[in-house]
């Protein structure tokens, strides 16, 4: 059975790697090699990496300028003195940062992972939202990363209708009566071609709004952290109270209810002397006291509760506990007025700016339709 002709008009595919060949003209034979063809491909790079760059330098200006009044329309951190002090003085506010050491206060992030496997009771509230800032993160990044997409492609399309407008000026060199209208419409070509740099640099301007989230998201995260710490020093804080109530009790009573090393030695080696046994809990009572002493200085710095509070724990309690107990407490309601501050404002600044970008893409479409039309009026008048 022969193999089936093919139609001459029909572009072949050729085997193996390679772009598809263009159809062959009846005369060339079946053995010649494909006529190979190019496509020109415009990629959108215009953004700098040099940081002395001029639109470099403006995007970050514009940033900062942005970061600064939404921590100026902040109720408390407009009060800040550092903050105040890099408004107001060009070099002092860094010495400020340093000495104020906020660099030292803040948590490590090994400790903060091992705090998030180690609680063992974690604020149910503070682990959805740790998911939620993750997932906004994720969102807003595909988010980018497709818009970016998208103008690489875009700025192609508009790059591409520049061809329109060479061939358009050399087809109007040769012809007489059509000259005039060829060359006009080959202008508004050019000129659609060429705004596409303008309007990706609007487009940079949305891209940024969104860019803020992402750090906002990281910045949520850091308050789970920070909750986390606070949950883990407080869990610490019972075991290490219980595990001196325990030694207490066997100091006194000379017994030790459970498998330990120090049971052991006792039977190897007999018990202690009723000296040594009064020298252990007197230092356990320093210590006790010492930490007492240590949440008292802590609380006068930190204001958590009003000076002169009477602090009667419970059966069971110590003062240290009571302290962590309230700075969590204090911790979270405030956080949680931040984190509602937060979620308003994110859902103003989210919606204005794709609202934006849709009105941009709407005004971009219009601006092409009526290149077009100038375009069909110009091929009308020849």
């Amino acid at each position: 059975m022969g193999k089936a002709p093919t139609h001459p008009s029909r572009p072949q595919k050729i085997s193996g790697w390679g772009p598809p060949s263009r159809p062959k003209p009846s005369g060339i034979p079946s053995h010649a090699s494909p006529i190979f063809y190019f496509q020109a491909e415009f990629v959108w790079h215009k953004l700098s990496a040099d940081n002395m760059d001029p639109d470099f330098v403006e995007r970050r200006r514009i940033g900062l300028e942005n970061f600064l009044l939404r921590v100026a329309s902040h109720p408390v951190l407009c009060h800040d003195k550092i903050f105040a002090s890099f408004l107001n003085q060009e070099n002092g506010w860094k010495d400020a940062l340093n000495e104020a050491g906020l660099q030292v206060k803040t948590d490590s992030r090994l400790k903060s992972l091992s705090a998030t496997f180690r609680v063992k009771n974690p604020d149910k509230r503070f682990t959805e939202l740790k998911h939620y800032s993750d997932e906004l993160q994720s969102v807003i990044s595909h988010l980018l990363r497709v818009r970016a997409r998208v103008a690489d492609r875009l700025y192609g399309v508009y790059k591409v209708h520049g061809n329109y407008g060479r061939v358009f000026s050399e087809w109007s060199a040769i012809e007489k009566e059509m000259g005039d209208g060829l060359q006009s419409a080959g202008h508004h070509m050019d000129v659609y071609a060429a705004s596409i740099d303008d309007i990706l640099e609007e487009e940079e301007h949305y891209a940024d709004q969104l860019k803020e989230y992402l750090f906002y998201a990281e910045a949520l995260r850091a308050v789970c952290r920070k909750h986390e710490l606070m949950q883990y020093d407080l869990e610490m804080s019972a075991l290490d109270l219980a595990s001196k109530k325990q030694q207490c009790e066997e100091l006194a009573t000379g017994t030790v209810r459970t498998f330990s090393l120090k049971g052991m030695t006792s039977k190897l080696f007999g018990q202690e002397t009723p000296e040594q046994r009064e020298a252990k809990m007197k230092l356990l009572e320093e210590q006790i006291e010492e930490g007492q002493e240590q949440v008292k200085v802590q609380n006068e710095e930190s204001r958590c509760v009003a000076p002169g509070t009477d602090f009667r724990a419970p059966t069971g309690m110590s003062t240290h506990i009571i302290y962590i107990n309230c700075v969590c407490r204090d911790f979270v309601q405030n956080a949680w007025l931040e984190i509602e501050r937060f979620k308003d404002q994110k859902n103003r600044d989210l919606k204005e700016a794709l609202i934006n970008y849709a009105v941009m893409q709407i005004s971009m479409c219009k601006k092409g339709i009526q290149v077009w039309t100038n375009a069909k009026e110009c091929f009308s008048k020849m």
